[in-house]
């Protein structure tokens, strides 16, 4: 059973998870600000405390504000595949909390192309996302198969069968050259296409 948009809404700010569609895959949806709803999705996915969460954000401000030292194509890369099946890594700075990145100098930024999901993060603030498996498995692909791994334990749903089911391709401009830390839909080529000047490995 899918719950309506106020629902879902209802269930993050209690501090709770929600699996949601993006353009990819599933997401194990919380709010990013509120230390306790990650803490709970840490645990719901037995993940490692060292291995670091996204911010999924709603705009190209959003990651300004959270981030520095920023390359001087960011704009364009953003205008060119965001919101998109693209993740980028760059550093963080003291926005950021220490329960997100794990106390890393870096952070990670998703911006998923799914209306719904992108309507609650616009209304909710920044959210984290990662896909809706337990640490180890497959990532969330079908609907079904998360059901049953969270079975009484995330109580929002949001369903879609039009998902591309290849996760993001992870950039990382953290670091000169750039380099490609994931292979997914968006491949090296396509980078490179869009902006000449960028340097990878």
């Amino acid at each position: 059973m899918m719950e309506s948009k106020k629902q879902l809404r209802e269930i993050l700010n209690n501090g709770e998870a929600v699996v949601l569609p993006t353009e990819t895959v599933y997401g194990l949806f919380a709010k990013a600000l509120d230390e306790k709803a990650v803490d709970y999705v840490y645990e719901l996915k037995n993940r490692p405390r060292d291995k670091a969460m996204n911010l999924n954000v709603a705009s190209y401000e959003d990651i300004l504000f959270y981030s520095k030292e920023q390359p001087k194509y960011l704009k364009q890369l953003y205008d060119a595949f965001l919101p998109g099946p693209l993740t980028i890594i760059l550093k963080a700075n003291d926005q950021v909390p220490r329960w997100i990145n794990s106390g890393l100098a870096t952070v990670g930024f998703r911006l998923p192309n799914h209306p719904v999901t992108r309507e609650l993060i616009q209304a909710e603030g920044p959210l984290i996302g990662p896909s809706a498996n337990k640490s180890g498995k497959e990532s969330g692909r079908h609907f079904d198969d998360i059901r049953a791994q969270f079975d009484f334990q995330v109580t929002g749903y949001q369903d879609d069968n039009a998902l591309l089911g290849v996760d993001s391709t992870i950039l990382d401009l953290s670091v000169s050259p750039a380099r490609i830390l994931r292979q997914g839909k968006i491949t090296k080529d396509d980078l490179l296409a869009a902006l000449p000047e960028l340097t990878m490995e």
